[in-house]
């Protein structure tokens, strides 16, 4: 059994900052890529940051320059600086792993971000 475990959403100002940690755990033999992805209210899931194992990462333009994604085997982080009201959703680690021979997309819970003007 594969879980994808988060932590650190909350409720911060506009410029303010906070870091979201995620931990894969369970029958693992990789993971290629894994990250974040977000969804506000009335609008389809975006991507905000992947990571591969080899340190390559993605990044939507809209995040550029203020948060940054890293990795440590199975967990995977993102710093989050300048937050905006526009950042405002529920963020979701995303992580494509490999369970023995066969590839499978996992999602966290979600964890909400609330950035207040």
């Amino acid at each position: 059994q594969v879980q994808l475990v988060e932590s650190g959403g909350g409720l911060v100002q506009t410029g303010g900052s906070l870091r979201l940690s995620c931990a894969a755990s369970g029958s693992i033999f990789g993971i290629n890529p894994m990250g974040w992805y977000r969804q506000a209210p009335g609008k389809q899931r975006e991507l905000v940051a992947t990571i591969t194992d080899a340190g390559y990462t993605n990044s939507a333009d809209s995040v550029k320059g203020r948060f940054t994604i890293s990795r440590d085997n199975a967990k995977v982080y993102l710093q989050m600086n300048s937050l905006k009201p526009e950042d405002t959703a529920v963020y979701y680690c995303y992580a494509h792993i490999l369970v023995f021979a066969s590839g499978y997309d996992y999602w966290g819970q979600g964890t909400q971000v609330t950035v207040s003007s």
